[in-house]
């Protein structure tokens, strides 16, 4: 997600007053409610998405940091030869890696942290498509609020479109929408 949602500008406020300008003379109370409820949905779910993501990214990092544990023990406990004999009769020693096997807090804590983030992530994400999803359909239910609701949108981009156009004449930049 890009910060620069967050940002506010006079370009930002002009575009937002236009939307509202749009949405109470082209649409009827009951498509703005319905715009409410869709919108309320795609946010609810995609937070919904984004707890259980996170407490699945958790689950496997206590799950991965237990097998970790596990091979490490292991690992210690199976006998490791202490040197190779080369076929000439050389001996070489082995160093003991064993120490350096042992899992560590700073791994531990990559783990749950990296895992928290990206099941919070996916499960953001995932939550995001399913709840448009959900939200395009309750709005889809009904053809003519579909109708207007469309036709608000479609008059909302032509008058962006013209308000781009006359900033691009008078020598201004465009609009970033």
């Amino acid at each position: 997600m890009s910060l620069a949602i967050f940002r506010s500008s006079q370009e930002n406020n002009d575009l937002k007053k236009l939307a509202n300008q749009h949405i109470h003379s082209d649409l009827e109370p009951s498509d703005r409610e319905a715009l409410r409820k869709a919108t309320a949905r795609v946010a609810t779910v995609t937070t919904l998405g984004s707890f259980i993501g996170l407490g699945l990214g958790l689950y496997a990092s206590i799950r991965l940091r237990k097998v970790r544990t596990d091979m490490f023990a292991a690992f210690r406990a199976a006998e490791k030869p202490s040197f190779v004999m080369f076929p000439n009769g050389r001996q070489e020693a082995i160093p003991d890696i064993t120490p350096l096997m042992r899992p560590t807090k700073y791994g531990d804590f990559a783990t749950y942290f990296f895992f928290g983030l990206g099941g919070t992530m996916l499960g953001g994400e995932l939550g995001l498509l399913s709840g448009t999803w959900s939200a395009s359909r309750g709005l889809s239910k009904d053809p003519d609020r579909r109708e207007r609701i469309e036709n608000a949108y479609r008059l909302l981009r032509v008058d962006v479109l013209r308000k781009e156009a006359a900033r691009l004449e008078s020598g201004g930049t465009a609009l970033h929408v």
